[in-house]
Formats: C-alpha cells, sequence, structure tokens
C-alpha cells in the first residue's frame, strides 16, 4: 500500500507529525555525522527532516516517488523537489554524499532494487540513512499514521537487506515510544512518554533508524561459473624451469 502526498502533508501538519518529527530528530542526530560541503539526496517523504539537517550542505535534493506524488519544497524559494522512478534516479554514478530515505523502502516494490540504485549514486565512503516503520512497535498497527501503512521492518531484517546490496552497517537507534494519540489533550504527554519508552521499553519503539556506508573495497561474491573460469586461466607469471599447467596436460609417450 503506498502513501499518498496529501495523506504525508496533512500528517506533518498535525500535531501528531510534529511529535513525531520531534521524537526522530534525536535518533537521526546520534547517527548523522557532519559531512561539510555534502551533496545530500532526500528520497521518499524527507522535507520535514531536510529541514533540520541540511546544516552546511553544498547541495540538497528532495526526491518524491512517482508512485506518491510530490509537492514544492522549499516554501518561497526555488523547488529543490523533483518526481522520480526510485530505481532509476535522474544522477550519475558516485555523485553525492549522503541520501536520507524516510517513507520510501516500506513502499518499495522491490527493496533490493531500490537500494542497488542508492548504491550506484553514493560516492565511495558515502552514507546512507533510512527511518523505517519497526515491526514490533505500535506504530506500524495503526493506519492514521504513515508508519501503519507500508512494510514494517525489524533491525536484522534490514541488516540483512542493507548487506545483501553491498552497505555495511554503520549505525542504529530508536524513535517514536509514545503511542500514536489522536486526541489533542494526549498529545501534551507525547514528550515526557517518549523520554520514559526510550529508557524502559526501547525494544518496542515505532521506528528504526539505520547507518550504512558505502564501502567500495569489500569483496564481491563469486559464482561457480566464475570459480571454474579462473581455475582454467593460464598463469600470467610461471617460474623459470616449472611446468605450466596449461600446458603438457598429457605426457608425451617415450620413444622407443
Amino acid at each position: 500500500m503506498n502513501a499518498d502526498i496529501v495523506d504525508l502533508r496533512d500528517f506533518y501538519a498535525s500535531r501528531l507529525g510534529d511529535a513525531c518529527v520531534r521524537s526522530l530528530a534525536p535518533a537521526l542526530g546520534s547517527v548523522w555525522k557532519p559531512i561539510r560541503d555534502e551533496r545530500l539526496v532526500g528520497l521518499g517523504y524527507v522535507t520535514p527532516y531536510l529541514d533540520r539537517l541540511t546544516g552546511e550542505a553544498e547541495r540538497t535534493l528532495a526526491f518524491m516517488p512517482a508512485t506518491q506524488g510530490a509537492v514544492n519544497w522549499p516554501l518561497g524559494r526555488p523547488s529543490l523537489a523533483a518526481l522520480v522512478h526510485p530505481t532509476d534516479l535522474p544522477l550519475g554514478d558516485a555523485s553525492v554524499d549522503r541520501i536520507l530515505m524516510v517513507h520510501a523502502l516500506e513502499f518499495a516494490e522491490d527493496p533490493a532494487e531500490m537500494l542497488g540504485e542508492a548504491w550506484r549514486v553514493l560516492a565511495p565512503g558515502g552514507r546512507l540513512v533510512m527511518v523505517l516503520p519497526s515491526r514490533r512497535g505500535v506504530w506500524a498497527r495503526f493506519e492514521h499514521t504513515p508508519f501503519g501503512s507500508g512494510r514494517p521492518w525489524s533491525r536484522p531484517q534490514a541488516t540483512r537487506l542493507l548487506r545483501d546490496t553491498q552497505f555495511t552497517p554503520a549505525g542504529f537507534s530508536e524513535a517514536l515510544f509514545f503511542p500514536p494519540f489522536r486526541r489533542e489533550r494526549l498529545l501534551n504527554l507525547a514528550g515526557p512518554w517518549d523520554r520514559v519508552g526510550r529508557r524502559f521499553w526501547p525494544m518496542f519503539a515505532g521506528a528504526i533508524v539505520i547507518e550504512a556506508v558505502k564501502l567500495v573495497y569489500r569483496g564481491i561474491p563469486v559464482t561457480s561459473r566464475e570459480r571454474s573460469r579462473i581455475r582454467a586461466m593460464r598463469p600470467v607469471l610461471v617460474p623459470q624451469g616449472a611446468p605450466s599447467p596449461a600446458l603438457n596436460l598429457e605426457k608425451p609417450a617415450r620413444a622407443p
């Protein structure tokens, strides 16, 4: 089930959406290592968080999936938002320093393909930060928030997917320790409840935040076909006097 841009915009314009941003800000801050003059791309509905995290970024772009829709951002200035296909980003290889995904991976038809495209556009050493609905949290069970509409994730599931797509997990934190209250009166307790939950029931957080790094020197899995080809290759350098394994495979018959 895809989130609609109107529903996302209305949610973050509400008091519950504002409380959500305030809860996620410290969790993002704990894994968000400053990069001076970075090229930052947000994928999904990221504008409420980009306003807090751009800092000294050289360039910031907000990419919104075509199935979701797009809104203008930032307000009152030339737009830096674009409608894109998440598996075919309009960027060159190794062209950005960091990608922030919010309300993106949980709605992807093929999460591995989306992460593969993120790996392509990230520079070596570039960082990916993802905000995902937690499978254990209560937020995934209520559809009046965007965290209850997509596919929830556990930490092991997300970590395994990152490793399968050649990312190296580097940081982890949680957020949304208060229930997604609907009543205005109960929302006044969101801050204290969130602080208590962070200390006493962290495993039931509504969202997980994971940071991963693109390391280009990681080993690439070798298939059995590749191993056969490598074994059949003739060595480039052979010590003097040693027989070449690619030659004289059969012993010549002795002369009578």
